[in-house]
């Protein structure tokens, strides 16, 4: 009877040890194994957003942002696919799954951070107003009453958001589904300026010289992470280990000097 009763507990402790087991593999993060067995992690990313991630004249997406997104995926061991997503939903297709990540000069800010989780920055930023080269516009006093272009759902929308004053001084705030048409409009006078991140606004201005300006005055500060999903743990730290060996064996300086001609990279 004795002998029953221990092979019972026996079963019963046994049984205990499958369950918690099993119940802490479920609990755990398995993101990181989950991209090495699809062999790929997807990036989602706005392919009109020189030169962070953008299409040449082949129509083959290229970029700063891609070569990093590249190199990573190299030392991962998997590949990369590149996923065009309309930028003002860019975080919800990360959210349910049709992206793995959001690698194209995405801002970090609060209310991002809210819903998802970002590598350590790796650019820093700042938010710029452009206007016509010919344009009597000189300072953020002088948008009173004008029209202001950006991009939909972007960190310039929330940077212009943060001062009120000059929002309310406006005519009128245009958005845009990307950065070039915004300055396309701006060129033939359709607006009269536009706010956007600096290293895509002088990226553009380089191509056009004679068109554009930049204001003395601008919106702020920022830095440029890589978005993940929060629960993605596991994924984020090999991100963030392999964003740290690029910086130190000189593979970003490498990258950023073939797209800006120096080495801009946050350490």
């Amino acid at each position: 009877m004795k002998k029953r009763i221990r092979s019972v507990l026996l079963v019963l402790l046994m049984l205990s040890i499958i369950c918690i087991s099993s119940g802490l593999a479920l609990a755990g993060d398995d993101s990181l194994e989950r991209i090495k067995e699809k062999g790929k992690f997807i990036v989602g990313l706005d392919d009109n957003f020189p030169p962070m991630g953008f299409r040449d004249e082949k129509g083959d997406i290229v970029g700063f942002d891609i070569d990093l997104a590249k190199e990573a995926a190299r030392k991962m061991g998997v590949e990369v696919e590149f996923k065009p997503v309309e930028w003002d939903g860019v975080i919800f297709s990360l959210k349910n799954g049709t992206i793995d990540v959001i690698w194209n000069g995405l801002t970090i800010t609060e209310e991002r951070a809210k819903q998802i989780a970002f590598t350590k920055p790796y650019l820093d930023n700042k938010q710029i107003i452009v206007v016509k080269k010919d344009s009597d516009i000189n300072s953020k006093a002088d948008l009173a009453g004008k029209t202001v272009g950006l991009q939909l759902g972007s960190s310039s929308q929330s940077a212009l958001n943060s001062e009120p004053d000059v929002v309310e001084s406006l005519k009128e705030v245009r958005t845009y589904p990307n950065n070039t048409e915004a300055l396309m409009d701006l060129q033939i006078g359709r607006i009269d300026a536009v706010v956007v991140d600096e290293i895509v606004g002088r990226y553009y201005i380089s191509k056009k010289p004679g068109v554009y300006r930049i204001l003395g005055e601008d919106f702020g500060k920022e830095s440029y992470g890589v978005g993940v999903r929060k629960e993605d743990t596991s994924f984020l730290a090999e991100l963030n280990k392999i964003l740290d060996e690029m910086k130190a064996d000189g593979t970003a300086k490498e990258i950023s000097e073939k797209w800006f001609g120096d080495d801009i990279v946050k350490r």
